[in-house]
């Protein structure tokens, strides 16, 4: 169950940030000794992924907060954010952290799984940011770009380092998150229910 946390909050870390898991992850397996990803992972926390995934972290941070360059960002993404949750769940569900230190039975009939539950997850995650997204800039003129860019990357971050360090809390947090996806759904459900509604009621007045 543990093992699941771990990759299930890894993966949708990578939903609201691509990189942030895969660079905090290899840099965890790096520098505490208590974090050791598997030899078929071990690839993350080489010395050229972690200078390419900072890098690549570095500027996804910088092109989210810029309106309108944060949709396109998001559309590059859809395809970037699943593949790294798929990689994160595969290796960290795998991996001995602070809390798991025997993870080898989990999934090791059917490896290929996890790394699926973790491309779907972060591809659920990133739909749900990327429709909201349009919608805060939109009613704010873009002024809200940054701040919500700022607290997705915090999230982000908050969810990798729980479910590394503390599987539950990233069960309470990604259910949080859950919450939160759902309201937005809806919101902007409701949103586009009342353009429909004013656009015929301008068709009809015409």
């Amino acid at each position: 169950m543990l093992e699941f946390l771990v990759g299930s909050g890894l993966a949708a870390a990578a939903g609201l940030n691509a990189w942030m898991p895969l660079f905090v992850l290899g840099l965890a397996d790096r520098v505490v000794p208590a974090v050791h990803v598997p030899e078929a992972w071990a690839w993350i926390s080489s010395d050229i992924a972690l200078w390419v995934t900072g890098i690549l972290l570095v500027i996804e941070i910088v092109a989210d907060k810029i309106p309108a360059v944060d949709s396109v960002n998001d559309i590059i993404q859809t395809v970037v954010r699943p593949a790294s949750g798929g990689i994160v769940f595969g290796a960290g569900s795998a991996s001995e952290t602070v809390r798991i230190d025997d993870p080898a039975s989990f999934f090791a009939d059917n490896a290929w799984v996890p790394v699926l539950i973790g491309v779907l997850l972060a591809l659920a995650v990133h739909a749900v940011k990327a429709a909201a997204r349009p919608l805060a800039n939109l009613a704010t003129a873009g002024l809200a770009a940054p701040l919500v860019s700022t607290a997705e990357d915090a999230s982000s971050f908050a969810l990798t380092l729980a479910a590394i360090f503390v599987p539950i809390l990233a069960g309470l947090l990604l259910a949080g998150l859950i919450v939160a996806a759902v309201f937005v759904v809806r919101r902007r459900r409701r949103s586009l229910a009342a353009r429909r509604k004013s656009a015929a009621g301008q068709d009809g007045s015409d």
